[in-house]
């Protein structure tokens, strides 16, 4: 897939600083602070209801904080026209819907909206990008297709393609993963390395820890509310923090094929110092 984002965007971070946020009366997390590394992989872990989505949500503007502040490239993204955040921040939900009766190549090429104005023709730039992220999910074949026909991780491929058409510098995704066998998820997640490599921020939220330290360049571990730690996989997934967070005996090993952490759950009536 062509990347035309500015590889080099350097200085810009993503960050929360010192926001509370809650669904009405319910709080999630309060004066939560992070900074996403800019041209980083960021991959945000944690149980169920620990408030990974809400911070996304939060981060993507979805959701305001109560207090403090969510910052895009050094200013308050509410300080943003909703086109600007869009050119500069692609979301990925973890549910969505589609229009009846759209077909994929419709539906993909929403992804170009933050890039039209009044009266500007459907442009080269467009067809280009749509074409792009079509053949990056591996899509293209379905493009006539009626979204509404498509199986469940099909449908998830081709969300993800209207994503990369929008063409943002900074990617949020949560749970990009779901209703894909473990083919598919493997190659969406080399899909987000390669893009991540080729100079865009990524932050997502995934539930598989070995994916989690596969893939990342920086993790965020999240309990109850609050960051627990952050930091590189190799420091952060330690055999006590996946203990604490996901109240999980295991063991590390060695990643086969990366050298990196690889969290083997204990079960099976096998004790510690039996492994």
């Amino acid at each position: 897939m062509t990347d035309r984002t500015d590889g080099a965007r350097r200085g810009h971070p993503l960050e929360a600083r010192g926001v509370e946020l809650a669904y009405d009366r319910r709080v999630i997390s309060t004066d939560l602070s992070v900074a996403v590394p800019d041209g980083s992989f960021t991959v945000i872990i944690g149980p169920n209801a620990s408030g990974k989505s809400t911070l996304l949500r939060g981060l993507a503007h979805l959701l305001s904080p109560r207090t403090g502040q969510v910052v895009l490239d050094g200013r308050d993204i509410a300080s943003y026209r909703p086109k600007e955040v869009a050119r500069r921040l692609g979301l990925l939900p973890q549910t969505s819907l589609a229009p009846d009766g759209i077909t994929v190549a419709e539906l993909v090429a929403r992804g170009r909206f933050p890039h039209q104005r009044l009266l500007q023709p459907w442009s080269v730039e467009d067809e280009a990008a749509v074409a792009d992220a079509l053949a990056a999910t591996q899509t293209t074949e379905l493009s006539a297709r009626p979204v509404a026909e498509l199986s469940g991780g099909q449908r998830q491929r081709v969300w993800v393609a209207m994503v990369l058409a929008q063409e943002t510098p900074v990617v949020l995704l949560d749970e990009p993963t779901t209703y894909l066998d473990i083919a598919h998820q493997i190659e969406l997640l080399e899909l987000f390395a390669r893009l991540n490599r080729a100079g865009r921020t990524l932050v997502a939220v995934l539930h598989d820890l070995n994916h989690a330290a596969r893939y990342a360049t920086h993790l965020i571990a999240m309990k109850d509310g609050a960051i627990v730690a952050e930091g590189p996989p190799a420091e952060v997934i330690t055999s006590a923090l996946v203990e604490e967070v996901f109240g999980l005996p295991n063991v590390l090993i060695a990643d086969p094929v990366t050298g990196g952490p690889l969290v083997v759950p204990l079960g099976g009536g096998v004790a510690p110092a039996a492994v």
